[in-house]
């Protein structure tokens, strides 16, 4: 196998969600945490280690990695490529779920622990040049915390490449290794940062073996799959957004010549080049009776 895109989602859960790839995944986690010396993590449980294979062609499949801390905080991790418009939502769902879901029945809210997401994205998401946001629960007065169970990480792939590059912040040598840098920058980064290094390593195994390139390329179909059905959505979201507002301008246009709007009839025509002409016919119309012809004209039979 050639090059891989390291933000294929099987890949990183193969990379980062194995025990061969722990101490790379350990690595991460403290750069994304930036924790104090001392305080860094040193072990994680891998939880949901298995991928059905079904998910793969699943373009709405999640492949995340979920680990629980020597605290026994919940970290799940996860990379989300196409921009479906909903991250925000979409993030506080799943936290929600991995929280709940500690409980079982008899058991007490004390027994609940802190739960982490990190989202790793492949779009732009917050309108500032950070690549890293992070949110708690805060008193939006006095800041005090309410407690630390929710910590919700947004990285921003994007954001890393138009940066110049801190070869001192680990964090940002993950974000570009992420970004599938390869060459003698992939080299440096790699000699300074030792759990970079390792998944380099795990990663030269995943790329030798048959199956895996196999599984590889289902996932990555499955990605340019959903890429092209958001992109298209938001296209036709675009397009439906063009429609109505040439439908506002015809029906103030006419509401404010002739006193009537015609509303129920303009709706009715959802070609744009139609309401082009319709409207441009308006302009020489002088009385009510030959706009409701010309409207006539142009409806859907």
């Amino acid at each position: 196998m050639d090059g891989i895109n390291r933000t294929n989602d099987y890949v990183f859960k193969r990379i980062f969600g194995s025990e061969e790839g722990k101490e790379a995944l350990l690595g991460f986690l403290n750069a994304v945490f930036r924790l104090p010396p001392g305080r860094e993590l040193t072990d994680l449980e891998l939880l949901d280690r298995e991928i059905d294979p079904d998910y793969l062609l699943d373009r709405a499949a999640r492949l995340d990695v979920l680990v629980k801390a020597a605290d026994e905080s919940l970290i799940n991790v996860e990379i989300q490529i196409a921009n479906r418009f909903d991250i925000d939502k979409r993030t506080l769902f799943y936290w929600a779920r991995l929280y709940g879901g500690q409980l079982k029945s008899g058991q007490q809210f004390s027994e609940l622990r802190r739960t982490i997401t990190v989202n790793i994205l492949g779009f732009d998401w917050f309108a500032d040049e950070r690549y890293h946001h992070v949110f708690r629960i805060r008193d939006i007065e006095t800041g005090e915390p309410m407690n630390d169970h929710l910590e919700i990480h947004f990285l921003e792939l994007n954001k890393v490449r138009k940066r110049e590059w801190n070869p001192d912040d680990p964090l940002e040598a993950w974000l570009l290794y992420l970004n599938n840098l390869e060459g003698e920058g992939l080299k440096m980064i790699a000699e300074k940062n030792p759990a970079i290094k390792k998944a380099l390593t795990v990663e030269e195994v995943f790329r030798k073996s048959e199956l895996e390139r196999r599984l590889y390329e289902l996932r990555e179909k499955a990605i340019r799959d959903e890429i092209s059905m958001v992109a298209g959505a938001k296209a036709e979201g675009k397009a439906e957004g063009m429609v109505e507002a040439k439908q506002d301008t015809i029906i103030r246009y006419l509401e404010k010549r002739f006193g009537t709007a015609y509303e129920n009839k303009i709706r009715q025509v959802r070609d744009v080049e139609t309401l082009d002409r319709l409207f441009d016919s308006l302009l020489d119309i002088v009385t009510p009776e030959e706009a409701e012809k010309a409207i006539a004209r142009v409806l859907p039979q």
